[in-house]
C-alpha cells in the first residue's frame, strides 16, 4: 500500500495560509475521493477542503487552532487494499477501491481513466471525470477495528445526469447564496469548468432585469475628466484609498467670532477681514499646540513627516471644479496678511491664472462650506496631508447660556484627520482649542 500527503490548497481566494477549525475525519478512517476532511478558516471565509484522495487516513497534520501554509501537508492518505476482504461487505458501506501508481496519471488527484474521480477542482490537483460524489455521512467501526463513512443515499443529481464541473465548495456557496442553479451556469475555465467569476457574472445578470424597452436617457454628454478638475479627482480618489480617517465635530457659539470681524473690518475698511481668514488664523495657532496634525505619512519609508512651516491650504469652487490653493509660510503672517493672501489667491483661481506652484505643497486645509448652506460635512483630506478642517453655515439657534436658554448664532467645526499620524485626544484637543477661539476670540491673544 502506498502512502500521499495532501497538500493544503490555494483555495480560490489567493491566500497564503490558512487555519484549521475543525477535522471531519479522524486518522484511521477510511475516506472517499472528494470527501471533505477538514473545516478551515482563511480571511475570507470557513470552508470545508475536500481530499482528492481515497483511502486510509493515517496522519493528520495538525490540530485545530493550527495555521496551515498553503502548499504544506495536511493530511496523508494510505492507499487501502484493491477490494474488501470476504465477508465485510455491508449494505450502506462505501470502501473505495485503491488505485495503483500507475493508475494516477495526468488526472493529479488519484482518479484514474474509466472510475471515479475527484469533482472537487483544488489548485495545485486538477480534476479527473468522475461521478458525483456521495454526501458525508456519520462514522461506523469497521470489523477490523478501523471507521468508514456511512452513505446518505445518491447524489442530489439524478443517475446518468452529467456531473457539475465547479472549482470548490467555495463557488457552490456563493451561487446558493444568491439563489443561482449552479447547473445553468456556463463554465469558462478548462473543459467546462465554472469558476467563481461564472457564479459572479450569474448573480450579476440575475440582479439586473432586462428592460422592458428600448432604454429613454435622453442625449448624453461625456465630459473628459482632465486638467485641474482629473488632478483633483485622482487626488480624492487617492485619499480614499489610502488615508484611514476620522472625523470629530463641535458645534459652536460663533457671537464671538462675528463680532471680533466687525470691529477689525470697522477698525480698518480697506483692508477687510473674512471669517475663513479668522478660522485659519486659529487654526494656525492650534497647529502651534498639536503639530502632528501638520505631516503626511510616507508610506514607502514608513515616516512620518513633520513641518515646520504651515502652507495653508483652503477650498475654492470655480468654474474648472474644485481647486485647492495654498498659501505658503502662512504661519509667519498676521490675519490682515493672511486675509489679503486668501483673497488673492481665490480671485486667481476663478480666473484660471494660478501657477502650479500655487497648488502644491499644502500641508493642512480649511474649508468653509457653510457657503452653500449647510450645517456639516465630512470632507475628505486633501492627499497628502493628515487633516482638514471645515466649518458649517451660521444659523440662529437655541443655546444654553448659564441656566438661560438664549438664541444665538451657531455653526459646526468638523475635522477630518489621518488616524496614523494621531489619535483623537490630539485631534479632539486641537479642534476644541479652535472651537474656543471661535467663541471667546481672546482667548488666542494668549498664543500671539
Amino acid at each position: 500500500m502506498s502512502g500521499r500527503d495532501f497538500l493544503l490548497p490555494d483555495l480560490g481566494e489567493g491566500l497564503a495560509s490558512a487555519e484549521i477549525v475543525t477535522w471531519l475525519v479522524a486518522e484511521g478512517d477510511t475516506v472517499g475521493i472528494d470527501q471533505p476532511v477538514a473545516e478551515v478558516e482563511t480571511a475570507k471565509a470557513v470552508v470545508e477542503v475536500p481530499c482528492p484522495f481515497a483511502g486510509r487516513v493515517s496522519r493528520l497534520h495538525g490540530a485545530p487552532g493550527d495555521t496551515v501554509a498553503v502548499g504544506a501537508p495536511l493530511i496523508s492518505i494510505t492507499a487501502t487494499a484493491p477490494e474488501p476482504a470476504a465477508g465485510l461487505g455491508e449494505p450502506g458501506v462505501v470502501v473505495p477501491r485503491s488505485r495503483g501508481p500507475a493508475e494516477n496519471g495526468r488526472g493529479g488527484n488519484g482518479a484514474a481513466a474509466g472510475e471515479p474521480g475527484s469533482g472537487a477542482v483544488l489548485v495545485g490537483y486538477g480534476t479527473g471525470a468522475g461521478t458525483p460524489r456521495r454526501r458525508r455521512g456519520r462514522q461506523v467501526p469497521g470489523m477490523d477495528g478501523s471507521r468508514t463513512t456511512e452513505s446518505r443515499g445518491p447524489s442530489d443529481r439524478a443517475a446518468g445526469h452529467e456531473r457539475i464541473a465547479v472549482v470548490s465548495p467555495l463557488v457552490r456557496r456563493i451561487a446558493r447564496e444568491n439563489g443561482i442553479d449552479i447547473a445553468s451556469v456556463p463554465g469558462t475555465g478548462e473543459r467546462g469548468l465554472i469558476l467563481r467569476r461564472d457564479v459572479m457574472d450569474a448573480v450579476a445578470r440575475a440582479g439586473t432585469p432586462a428592460p422592458a424597452g428600448p432604454a429613454r436617457t435622453g442625449p448624453v454628454r461625456r465630459v473628459p475628466l482632465r486638467g485641474a478638475r482629473g488632478a483633483m479627482a485622482e487626488k480624492l480618489s487617492r485619499s480614499r484609498r489610502e488615508i484611514p480617517e476620522a472625523t470629530v465635530w463641535v458645534d459652536v457659539d460663533a457671537s464671538g467670532l462675528l463680532d471680533l470681524r466687525r470691529a477689525l473690518n470697522e477698525a480698518d475698511p480697506g483692508r477687510p477681514v473674512g471669517l475663513l481668514a479668522l478660522v485659519a488664523r486659529f487654526c494656525l495657532l492650534g497647529l502651534a499646540r498639536y503639530p502632528a496634525l501638520n505631516s503626511r505619512v510616507d508610506t514607502e519609508r514608513a515616516e512620518v513627516l513633520h513641518y515646520a512651516d504651515v502652507n495653508l491650504g483652503f477650498a475654492a469652487q470655480t468654474p474648472r471644479g474644485l481647486l485647492v490653493p495654498v498659501v505658503h509660510g502662512a504661519q509667519a503672517m498676521s490675519t490682515r496678511e493672511l486675509a489679503a493672501a486668501l483673497g488673492a489667491a481665490t480671485e486667481s483661481a476663478r480666473a484660471g491664472r494660478l501657477r502650479p506652484a500655487q497648488l502644491t505643497g499644502g500641508t493642512f486645509t480649511v474649508n468653509n462650506y457653510g457657503v452653500f448652506g449647510v450645517d456639516g460635512s465630512a470632507a475628505i483630506i486633501n492627499h497628502p496631508e493628515a487633516a482638514i478642517l471645515g466649518m458649517g453655515r451660521i444659523a440662529k439657534r437655541p443655546w444654553v447660556v448659564g441656566d438661560d436658554l438664549a438664541v444665538r448664532p451657531v455653526t459646526e467645526l468638523t475635522l477630518a484627520f489621518d488616524h496614523r499620524v494621531c489619535d483623537g485626544e490630539q485631534a479632539g484637543g486641537f479642534l476644541r482649542f479652535v472651537a474656543d477661539c471661535v467663541e471667546r476670540p481672546a482667548i488666542a491673544l494668549g498664543e500671539v
